[in-house]
């Protein structure tokens, strides 16, 4: 691990704790030390499984500087960079960076925003301010979008495991969804530049996929909205990579008790 004296301390990557110690091959790679910032040799050592997919792989370093290349979401989604953004981090997780937009076939049925990210008939809808009667029609294009999202979601879980990055999932998501005729929902909604949302851990909703690699004890939240005939089907579920703690446990089951009590 290097030192650098001249340097301000930064947030410790694991931890978030100040830290003065950076990974030596991020430094030799000129990569953010945002993201390479470590309080103690023992924090390094636990973040390593995780914290080297970060290194480019031999050759990787000019693909990673075009536009074709991975790179951190900037602007809601509207920009990218090199550089680990700075903010005001929660905790010890930090953005890794992202692929590009994926392709959706021009056979599919797509929402008003997926060209320019923009919703045109949403902000003015009247559905904003009264309930919409169903029609039996309507009903049943609804059922048949919500199963085909129930699908993707499972698909999605099945994968699910530690050492398997968040854009992976996202990558499934994606073709389970394609295959099956449907729009992934949140793609380009308002700039959003992935097919699903992951959120790991403190992420509340709405993560971005990336390519941070899931690590055991980890929990992750996979929000998955379909486009299908015309109507969305919307659903989540949070997930356990490997072996938990008791206070994870405790959350989802507090989570899914409160949930079943909304229900009945």
């Amino acid at each position: 691990m290097e030192k650098g004296a001249s340097e301000a301390s930064a947030p410790c990557a694991r931890c978030g704790k100040p830290a003065q110690l950076q990974c030596p091959k991020c430094a030799e790679l000129k990569l953010p030390r945002e993201n390479a910032a470590f309080c103690t040799q023992d924090c390094f050592r636990a973040a390593w499984s995780s914290h080297k997919s970060v290194h480019p792989k031999p050759g990787a370093l000019a693909s990673q500087q075009s536009p074709e290349g991975w790179k951190y979401c900037l602007r809601k989604g509207r920009g990218r960079a090199l550089q680990l953004p700075r903010f005001e981090w929660t905790g010890p997780l930090r953005p890794y960076p992202i692929s590009k937009m994926r392709v959706v076939p021009d056979e599919i049925e797509k929402p008003d925003w997926a060209l320019d990210g923009i919703p045109k008939i949403e902000p003015d809808s009247d559905l904003q301010k009264r309930v919409e009667i169903k029609t039996p029609e309507l009903i049943e294009r609804m059922r048949e979008t919500c199963r085909i999202a129930r699908e993707v979601l499972d698909a999605a879980a099945r994968v699910i495991k530690p050492g398997i990055t968040t854009d992976e999932i996202d990558r499934v998501v994606h073709e389970e969804t394609i295959a099956r005729g449907g729009y992934p929902s949140p793609l380009n909604y308002h700039f959003f530049p992935k097919s699903c949302c992951t959120s790991v851990n403190e992420v509340i909703c709405h993560g971005i996929p990336d390519a941070r690699k899931l690590e055991d004890g980890d929990i992750v939240n996979v929000d998955v909205t379909v486009y299908y005939k015309g109507v969305h089907g919307d659903l989540n579920e949070t997930y356990f990579v490997g072996n938990v703690d008791e206070a994870s446990k405790q959350l989802l089951n507090l989570e899914f008790g409160s949930e079943r009590s909304g229900k009945s």
